[in-house]
């Protein structure tokens, strides 16, 4: 297996910059795995291809304004962003730095209305640990003061209108760094519309962080390692996955983040665990779902582990077809793209 074999070509253009103009308005391919067949509707139109016993999983994790700007002590612009907090006393966070000097264990940086970070040591990866102070309010001034954290492939900086847009109508846990981009396109109409037809939607938690987003940076992706991600199964929502699949019914997973927790979470014999852990599993192709019976996704970039997941569900070769097939009609790509819906 080679990371080259899951590249495509995609014009720029393609990328979307902003969301569409109205929440759910998005474009909506469909892919049957079975029989390769490739169709196209209106996100709005989802309801329509559930069916009445249907399981829907979102990821309820909220994303936090995770950017900051601020200078050095020292001299010289910085910019933090947050990866994940530590269980320490204060704020103590995993940052990555992009400074004009690199950071180092000492350095000062002062951002708005007094708040300081403090580097203190190396972390994991490519980031640093970092207390912020003063530590009482912070949360509050980071909603205040941080940006919504696009992806660099957006090339504009983050607005208002992303605070609402950049995160979905059921998010309620916050922590995530990312948003699950699949879950972008649902209205609270179309949820009520989804459930009036018989399907049960059931949550979950997975903070969106390194793991979803760092590149992979050797030629096999199997030795790809993934970052650690936290993640929470309410009871709840293990019951309803472990009676759906006892009687048949479909599990549709919103988003790869929910296939990576629910598939974490699942034992060996197929029972969906509840309680709450790391998620640190590699999906490529290979793998053998345990629980996710369809997936709704974005379109993901090449070489990426979202795409390689997404091969992994559907076949490499049929994917592959799917997202050239997406270019040629002009679909958006990426966070703010369209969607697509493997069944």
């Amino acid at each position: 297996m080679l990371l080259n074999e899951f590249d495509y070509f995609l014009p720029p253009e393609l990328i979307a910059q902003k969301p569409a103009d109205k929440r759910g308005a998005a474009r909506l391919m469909t892919l049957e795995r079975r029989n390769g067949i490739i169709g196209e509707t209106g996100f709005a139109e989802l309801a329509g291809l559930l069916r009445d016993g249907d399981l829907l999983v979102l990821n309820d994790t909220r994303v936090i304004p995770a950017r900051l700007f601020g200078a050095k002590v020292s001299g010289g612009r910085a910019e933090l962003f947050l990866v994940k907090k530590l269980i320490q006393p204060g704020e103590v966070w995993q940052c990555l730095i992009r400074a004009s000097k690199p950071a180092r264990p000492g350095t000062v940086i002062l951002l708005s209305e007094g708040m300081t970070a403090s580097v203190l040591k190396r972390g994991e990866e490519e980031t640093w640990i970092v207390s912020f102070s003063p530590a009482e309010g912070f949360e509050a001034w980071l909603e205040r003061s941080g940006s919504m954290p696009l992806p660099p492939y957006i090339k504009r900086a983050a607005g208002e209108r992303d605070r609402e847009r950049y995160q979905t109508v059921f998010a309620r846990e916050r922590g995530a760094v990312a948003a699950p981009t699949a879950g972008l396109h649902f209205t609270e109409d179309l949820l009520a519309e989804i459930g009036g037809r018989g399907v049960e939607i059931v949550t979950l938690t997975l903070h969106v962080g390194l793991g979803t987003f760092l590149p992979v940076r050797v030629d096999d992706p199997r030795q790809h390692r993934m970052h650690r991600e936290y993640y929470h199964i309410p009871e709840e929502t293990a019951e309803a996955v472990n009676e759906r699949k006892k009687s048949g019914g479909r599990v549709v997973a919103v988003g790869t983040t929910t296939t990576r927790a629910l598939e974490q979470a699942t034992t060996g014999d197929g029972v969906l665990r509840s309680g709450a852990g790391e998620a640190d599993i590699f999906i490529y192709p290979g793998y053998v779902f345990k629980t996710v019976d369809a997936l709704i996704t974005n379109f993901h970039l090449p070489k990426s582990t979202l795409l390689i997941l997404v091969c992994a569900f559907a076949g490499k070769e049929l994917i592959l077809s799917a997202y050239a097939e997406a270019v040629q009609r002009g679909f958006r790509f990426y966070s703010y793209g369209d969607a697509m819906f493997i069944v």
